[in-house]
């Protein structure tokens, strides 16, 4: 990591705000002054800031019960966000892993590890993401055999991987697919001639929406839920 990322890592300053403190000699690395912004730390070094020594945070993973009307983005203009439901002090270098329409709700992960955030969305790792479906009208079972070999989308060259149906009441569904397309348990739902009214995400992988929280409210994940997910 270089020195002026990891002096912004670990404290209130900018990155710019970082090379000028670097640059005014205020930075030591193992008691030495050290002018370079773009040093690489190996990791053991001791860094100090005008005399206060300096260390990384542990990386935070959370759970969040997302509203309505809260858009999955760090910054918006005209949304209220998923970060602005949380206190300021946690949310530096927090990003979102696996975004969610604003009109869905449920589960949603933030986290400051983006290893971590890749492995659960890369298409690569194939990690299933469980939603509860309220449809228009009830969900036939041809359709939701068309669903669990996989459906055409408009303007979408290739079919979606099959799916999982598994039916709750007459007109809700628990949907499981292993893809996050653009707008896709929605488009999937046209696709066999049904409309979604609500849409609700259970869980991702092998972590479930603690049934505790209510919308807005948040939790750090468990070891045992954040490891699942590694």
């Amino acid at each position: 990591m270089r020195l002026d990322q990891f002096i912004a890592n670990s404290t209130e300053l900018s990155r710019k705000e970082a090379k000028r403190a670097i640059g005014r000699g205020e930075v030591t690395i193992n008691e030495q002054i050290c002018k370079g912004a773009n040093t690489r730390l190996a990791g053991d070094e001791r860094v100090a800031l005008s005399g206060t020594p300096l260390s990384l945070p542990g990386e935070r993973y959370l759970m969040m019960n997302k509203p309505a009307g809260v858009v999955s983005a760090t910054t918006d203009s005209d949304h209220p966000t998923a970060l602005d439901l949380l206190p300021a002090e946690i949310t530096r270098h927090l990003h979102i892993a696996g975004r969610l329409d604003a009109d869905t709700t449920g589960l949603l992960l933030l986290t400051t590890d983006g290893q971590w955030s890749h492995r659960v969305t890369s298409p690569r790792t194939d990690c299933p993401k469980t939603y509860r479906v309220t449809l228009n009208e009830p969900l036939s079972d041809a359709a939701a055999q068309q669903l669990e070999r996989g459906v055409d989308l408009h303007n979408d060259p290739r079919p979606t991987r099959p799916a999982r149906v598994h039916f709750l009441e007459d007109r809700i569904i628990e949907l499981t697919i292993s893809e996050g397309r653009y707008h896709q348990v929605k488009r999937m739902m046209a696709a066999v001639g049904n409309h979604v009214e609500a849409l609700h995400r259970v869980r991702i992988g092998q972590v479930e929406l603690d049934d505790a929280l209510m919308p807005g409210e948040y939790r750090e994940l468990t070891a045992e839920e954040r490891d699942s997910l590694a």
